[in-house]
C-alpha cells in the first residue's frame, strides 16, 4: 500500500468513527428518586414513579435528548438523617446528575445541603414547607408549598362570611406553616383565631381534640394534616362528636382529600370545603389525557394525585432547563436555566419564580362531592398565580 493510500484509509476510519460517534446517544442522565416507598407512606414513592414513568413514555425515554436512569432510593417518612446519607451516595456511587421526589420537608432540607455541596441541582416534587428553597440555591420546587394553600383557605372563608375559627395543625413545621398563613391572612380580613392546637404527628385519638372545640363554640375548624391517615382519623371524630350538627363547619388544605386515599376515607369526607393545586377531576384537556395516560402506562386503577402531578411536571421542567442549556447538564447553568420557566400543566399554567425558584400557580377551592358513584374534589373558585405568601 502507497503512503498516500495509507493516509487516505486513515482519515476515512477516522471520519467513520466520527461519525459513529455522532450517531450515538449521548450520556444518559442519571436521577435520583429520594422518598417513601416503604410504611404507611409509601404510596407517595408509587405516585412519583407514576408521573415520572408517563412522562418518559411520552417523550421516547429521553430528557433533553438525554437517555435516562432512575435510581430510587427509600427513605420511609421524616427521616433526615437516612435521605442525607443516600444523597451522599448517590452522589459519589450512582453519579447522579439531579434528585427529585423528596416527600418530607425534614428530607428535603437534609438533600438540599447536599445538593449545594456537590452542586448537582434538586427538584422537589411534594416537600411543602416554605423556607427549603431559601436554604440551598442548588433546590427548586414543582409542588406547593403549605402556606400558599392555606392563604387562599383563609381569605374563600371570611369572604363567605366565617369570621370565627379554630385551627388544629400537625405539630411539625409544614404544620406551623400552614397555621402561621392561615391566620395571618384570616385575620388580616377580618377573622379571629379564636383557639387553636398543634396535635403530634403519631396517629393521636382526636375525640378530645375535637371536644374542646365544639365546646369553644367556633363558626368553623381549620385543619392540617398530610396526607393519609391523620385527616380521615380527624374527619371521623367530627363526625362523631357532631360537629356539624352544632353548627360548626369543617375546612381544610386538600391533604384531607387526597385523591389517592379519598376513596378509603369514604363518606366522613362529603361536603368538606378544601384548597389545593390539583384534583384528579380538574376539568381541562391536559388533565384527561394525563389520568387517562397514568391508567396506561402503568395499568394501575388507582387515581394519580398531586405527588404523580408534581413528578410529571417536574420531568418537564428538567426538559425545559436542558433545551436552554442545550442539553448541557451543569448543575449552576440548569438552575439558572430553571428560573423563570412556565408551561402548562395537568393542574393548570404553573411558573417557577425567577426570584425564588419557587412554583407561582391557581389554588382551587374544592368540595368533596359524589359524582357517577365516586367521591372527587370537585372545584368551584380558584386564586391564581398564587406565590408563597411567606415570600412576598
Amino acid at each position: 500500500m502507497s503512503k498516500f493510500s495509507l493516509i487516505a484509509c486513515t482519515v476515512l476510519a477516522m471520519s467513520g468513527f466520527g461519525l459513529a460517534a455522532e450517531a450515538a446517544d449521548p450520556a444518559p442522565i442519571k436521577i435520583g428518586v429520594i422518598a417513601s416507598y416503604s410504611g404507611p407512606y409509601a404510596d407517595y414513592g408509587r405516585q412519583f414513579d407514576d408521573g415520572i414513568a408517563l412522562w418518559l413514555d411520552e417523550h421516547g425515554g429521553k430528557l433533553g435528548g438525554h437517555p435516562v436512569e432512575i435510581v430510587k432510593k427509600d427513605v420511609p417518612g421524616a427521616a433526615p438523617d437516612l435521605a442525607k446519607r443516600v444523597a451522599q451516595e448517590l452522589v459519589v456511587k450512582d453519579k447522579v446528575n439531579f434528585f427529585a421526589g423528596l416527600d418530607f420537608s425534614p428530607n428535603a432540607y437534609a438533600v438540599g445541603a447536599v445538593a449545594k455541596e456537590a452542586k448537582i441541582p434538586a427538584i422537589v416534587m411534594n416537600a411543602s414547607s416554605s423556607a427549603i428553597t431559601t436554604q440551598s440555591p442548588y433546590v427548586a420546587r414543582v409542588s406547593f408549598t403549605v402556606q400558599q394553600v392555606s392563604d387562599p383557605m383563609a381569605r374563600w372563608a371570611v369572604k363567605n362570611g366565617i369570621t370565627k375559627v379554630y385551627t388544629i395543625v400537625a405539630d411539625y413545621g409544614p404544620g406551623a406553616d400552614s397555621e402561621t398563613a392561615f391566620e395571618k391572612a384570616f385575620t388580616a380580613n377580618g377573622g379571629a383565631i379564636v383557639g387553636k392546637v398543634r396535635a403530634p404527628l403519631s396517629s393521636p385519638d382526636f375525640s378530645a381534640y375535637v371536644q374542646r372545640i365544639k365546646d369553644e363554640k367556633p363558626q368553623a375548624v381549620f385543619f392540617f394534616f398530610p396526607s393519609g391517615v391523620l385527616p380521615p382519623a380527624f374527619l371521623k371524630a367530627a363526625k362523631e362528636r357532631g360537629l356539624e350538627e352544632a353548627g360548626i363547619k369543617v375546612i381544610a388544605t386538600g391533604e384531607a382529600t387526597d385523591d389517592s386515599y379519598l376513596e378509603a376515607t369514604g363518606d366522613v369526607a362529603l361536603g368538606l370545603i378544601t384548597s389545593h393545586h390539583y384534583s384528579y377531576a380538574h376539568p381541562s384537556e391536559k388533565n384527561r389525557k394525563f389520568v387517562e395516560g397514568i391508567a396506561r402506562v402503568t395499568g394501575k386503577k388507582l387515581r394519580p394525585s398531586y405527588f404523580a402531578v408534581a413528578a410529571y411536571d417536574g420531568m418537564a421542567a428538567l426538559d425545559g432547563a436542558l433545551a436552554k442549556t442545550g442539553g448541557d447538564v451543569d448543575g449552576a447553568k440548569v438552575m439558572e436555566a430553571l428560573k423563570g420557566l412556565s408551561f402548562e400543566s395537568p393542574r393548570g399554567p404553573i411558573e417557577i419564580d425567577a426570584a425564588t425558584r419557587d412554583i407561582v400557580q391557581t389554588v382551587y377551592i374544592r368540595k368533596t362531592e359524589k359524582v357517577n358513584g365516586e367521591l372527587v374534589n370537585v372545584e368551584f373558585d380558584q386564586f391564581d398565580k398564587v406565590k408563597d405568601p411567606a415570600k412576598q
